[in-house]
């Protein structure tokens, strides 16, 4: 496609990019001790080597030590980061690949009893709801050092090799100034959009003259805050001008909306079921007020919609950012017309809802991002061919097929019911997350591209196993709903599933026990209430629905919060009984000391699955390793040891419950080994 716009190159300054496509700056979270090292590295160099013009790194990189990470971001606060990024740059630079990296102040955007215990400061004394924190006023030598402090990290960058620095604005020190959310200063810092103004240009002349006149450099921003709080988009836009005037920086990277809480964070950087590319038409309106280079990420889920967006000169670089998370080699595929078998970024939002708990960036479906030193996304071929079969085709099934195929294995898969899919085609009757279905519908025509041969409507037996011969067979089986937390009454109750599916009318009065704070039992309460019943969730859990996160929550408490739900924790449903016409609750508490009931016409027990195993038991005894995995080979990277007869093994929640990504990962380091 030499007409291809992805494909044209792009220069920027004395910079050449070798086509449109990048990842925007993001935190995987894949630091150690606050440097990017091996993990980080390889987890750049994978899209350098795949294509990609631009990978920026850190999201965003601290440049202070009253700017302390709530996750785990690189310190570029610190001398010793300059040898680490170095490496990265150099590996990058090596596959032909630009990369710059992402500067930041957080200002209240972050805690005071992180790392060194300073506190948080800002040009206002409100705290910022996601993190909590009071800030203190910040004060004219905060200014002075902090100003300082940018120019030293950008100097530290400049030394290391990257091609650019970007300053990260919204929700951060820089935007905190700008916006009149949260700048209430009335000094020279304060008031008119020229005083808000004032610190990010003193800031940028400050890294300019310390970096030079060539060195590139970048703002991320929004051209409207979408808050009658903040500022708006002829603010915006006049921004974006006096940025361009300033003469301090060589491109825009634009976007829109408010961070500072959960639902502004969910609106800003939107999830499946919300819409695709929001924000690509203000990025736009910058470019075309402006007629300077643009750069913009906001749900680019897809290579015809980044294609879009160059070809219709709305923005000049396009980022894919969690979209390579799913699949890094997205620029690989184009060049080599295999669009087709780019694996979907489905927005099931796992990578950013797993940092903002505190823990690494991990793909939902592709478990080799964030692990490609122990775990590479290119699969090797197996030195014989072996035959695999396979019981169950949800995403552990089909994980387990596909990597079989990829080694060059004969395999075959069982699949009792209709089509594939597991629990995933019962998540996928919500409509705000049918784009769960890419996991399956991907993995199914992968499958069959490498001639796997699917039996559905197939219900596998010890007999039907064993006629075809097999060398390894995967019980990938699944797990079915489980009551049993309840001490009395589990006849009386139905699972979340029987609401979902539809297989069970939704009451009127009902009472949901969420004893495993996933989605299925919000999927329920939503399916309850907007067919007007009353719904109680109750959890014993001193927070609500732990397991699906904080911006995956938000669509649900849209939809919940405006019919007649209730909220409760700390309580515990300890059994269930028969009343007249009517089912009762016996509640009490963790914490003892309480003793309560309730009537209602239906309750719900979510308590996660049990495993579907009996067909792994049965044939237990018959394989020639019992079933058993050795976990250090398994950890290692290593296969397992194999003896005379079929191997057995078990993987997903026919295993025990846990979730899709758990599933896939299991899934594909067992078999990637066979």
């Amino acid at each position: 496609m030499p007409n291809d716009p992805l494909l044209q190159p792009f220069k920027l300054k004395h910079l050449t990019l070798r086509n449109r496509l990048m990842t925007t700056s993001h935190e995987p979270a894949y630091p150690e001790d606050g440097m990017p090292k091996g993990r980080y590295r390889a987890y750049h160099a994978e899209r350098a080597k795949a294509g990609i013009a631009l990978t920026m790194t850190a999201g965003s990189a601290a440049v202070a030590k009253d700017s302390p990470p709530v996750f785990n971001n690189i310190l570029a606060y610190k001398d010793e980061v300059v040898p680490w990024m170095k490496q990265l740059v150099d590996e990058c630079h090596d596959h032909g690949a630009a990369v710059m990296i992402q500067l930041t102040h957080l200002g209240r955007r972050t805690r005071w009893d992180k790392a060194d215990w300073l506190p948080v400061m800002a040009p206002t004394l409100m705290r910022e709801p996601a993190h909590r924190a009071f800030p203190k006023l910040i004060e004219d030598w905060d200014i002075a050092r902090i100003t300082s402090n940018f120019a030293d990290a950008a100097e530290r960058m400049k030394t290391a090799g990257v091609d650019g620095v970007e300053f990260e604005s919204y929700g951060h020190l820089l935007s905190q100034f700008w916006s009149p959310m949260s700048n209430h200063l009335t000094n020279e810092y304060g008031g008119s959009l020229e005083n808000r103004m004032r610190f990010s240009l003193e800031m940028l002349a400050a890294v300019r003259e310390r970096v030079g006149p060539d060195f590139v450099l970048g703002v991320r921003y929004v051209a409207d805050e979408l808050s009658p709080a903040g500022y708006d988009k002829s603010e915006g836009i006049e921004i974006s001008r006096r940025l361009k005037a300033s003469g301090l920086i060589d491109f825009l990277n634009v976007t829109q909306g408010h961070i500072e809480t959960d639902a502004g964070l969910t609106d800003n950087i939107p999830i499946m079921g919300m819409a695709s590319a929001p924000h690509l038409n203000a990025a736009g309106e910058v470019r075309a007020v402006t007629r300077f280079p643009v750069f913009h990420a906001t749900r680019i889920q897809d290579v015809a919609t980044a294609r879009y967006a160059i070809e219709t000169g709305k923005v000049d670089m396009i980022g894919m950012t969690r979209a390579h998370m799913a699949d890094p080699h997205i620029m690989r595929k184009i060049l080599e017309k295999r669009e087709h078998d780019i694996r979907p970024c489905v927005g099931a939002n796992y990578c950013l809802d797993r940092i903002y708990q505190g823990a690494m960036a991990l793909c939902i479906h592709n478990p080799s991002t964030g692990r490609e030193e122990t775990l590479p996304h290119d699969i090797p071929k197996a030195s014989a061919r072996k035959k695999i079969v396979v019981v169950g085709a949800g995403p552990a099934g089909l994980e387990a097929a596909r990597v079989a195929a990829e080694r060059g294995h004969e395999v075959v898969v069982f699949e009792a019911a209709s089509k594939a899919g597991g629990q995933i085609l019962l998540t996928a009757q919500s409509p705000r997350r049918r784009e769960m279905m890419g996991i399956i519908d991907w993995r199914v025509a992968q499958c069959e591209a490498k001639g796997v041969t699917i039996h559905y409507n197939s219900w596998a037996t010890a007999g039907t196993v064993s006629a075809e011969t097999p060398d390894a067979v995967i019980i990938a089986t699944g797990g079915l709903p489980n009551v049993e937390t309840l001490e009395e009454g589990r006849d009386l109750v139905i699972s979340a599933w029987d609401i979902i599916s539809g297989d069970v009318k939704p009451g009127s009065n009902v009472l949901i026990y969420d004893d495993a704070g996933d989605h299925a039992g919000l999927q329920a309460a939503e399916v309850i209430a907007k067919a007007g019943g009353k719904v109680e969730i109750m959890t014993r859990d001193r927070s609500f629905a732990p397991e699906v996160m904080a911006m995956n929550l938000v669509p649900y408490m849209r939809e919940l919060q405006k019919r007649d739900v209730t909220f409760t924790v700390t309580y515990l449903v300890e059994a269930v009984k028969r009343s007249g016409n009517h089912l009762l609750a016996v509640i009490g508490s963790d914490y003892g000391g309480i003793t309560k009931e309730q009537f209602h016409d239906q309750i719900i027990v979510n308590y996660g699955t049990k495993p579907s195993d009996d067909l792994y038991f049965e044939l237990k005894p018959l394989s020639a390793n019992r079933g058993a995995v050795n976990h250090e080979l398994l950890i290692n990277g290593q296969p397992q040891q194999w003896t005379e007869g079929f191997q057995l093994y078990r993987v997903g929640d026919a295993v025990a419950a846990r979730n899709t990504h758990a599933a896939i990962y299991e899934a594909n380091r067992l078999v990637r080994t066979m």
